[in-house]
C-alpha cells in the first residue's frame, strides 16, 4: 500500500555549518571587537551571547542570514527570551525544532480525516505516516498539508509505492 511520512527535521549538518560561519563573521566584524558577542551550538540548541538586546538581535540576524544562505528554513528556530548573566551581559537560547509535536500531529491527523480523501494518517513517534490506496490521493494529501499548514516547516520522505 503506498505511503509517505510527514516529518519536521532540519538538516543539522547545514545548521552546524551556518553556526560556524556566523561565529567566524562575528569574530571578524569591527562593531563586535572587544564585546562578548558570540554564539555556540550544543546538541540541538544554539546559545547567543551579547552585551545588550541590540547586540543579541544583530547576532540573531547574522545567524538567520547564514541559515538562509545554507537553505535551512528559519521556521525551525524557536527563539527564547534573553536572560541576564553576570554583569551586563545577556544570553539567549535558540532551540532547533526536530520532530512533530503531539499537538501538531493531532491537528494534521484531523485535517486528513476531515478532507474526505481516501487516505489514513497514523502518528508514529515524531512523524505522521499517511497511507492510501492510490498515489494520486497521497499527492492530493501532500498538497493539502502544504496549503493548510504553511506556517510549519514540514517535509515529506519515505515515499513508497
Amino acid at each position: 500500500m503506498p505511503s509517505f511520512d510527514t516529518v519536521c527535521e532540519a538538516d543539522f549538518v547545514e545548521v552546524k555549518n551556518a553556526v560556524e560561519n556566523a561565529a567566524k563573521e562575528i569574530g571578524t566584524r569591527f562593531d563586535f571587537k572587544g564585546t562578548s558577542a558570540a554564539l555556540e551550538l550544543k546538541d540541538k540548541e544554539i546559545t547567543l551571547f551579547g552585551d545588550a538586546d541590540f547586540q543579541l538581535q544583530q547576532v540573531e540576524d547574522i545567524l538567520r542570514n547564514k541559515l538562509t544562505k545554507r537553505s535551512v528554513d528559519v521556521r525551525f528556530l524557536d527563539v527564547q527570551k534573553p536572560q541576564k548573566i553576570g554583569g551586563d551581559k545577556l544570553k539567549q537560547l535558540v532551540k532547533v525544532k526536530n520532530g512533530i509535536e503531539a499537538e501538531l500531529a493531532k491537528k494534521l491527523q484531523k485535517l486528513i480525516k476531515d478532507s474526505k480523501l481516501k487516505v489514513q494518517a497514523a502518528i508514529q513517534g515524531d512523524s505522521v505516516r499517511i497511507t492510501g490506496a492510490k498515489r494520486d490521493d497521497l499527492q492530493a494529501a501532500m498538497a493539502l498539508i502544504r496549503k493548510d499548514l504553511a506556517d510549519h516547516p514540514l517535509s515529506f520522505n519515505n515515499f513508497r509505492d
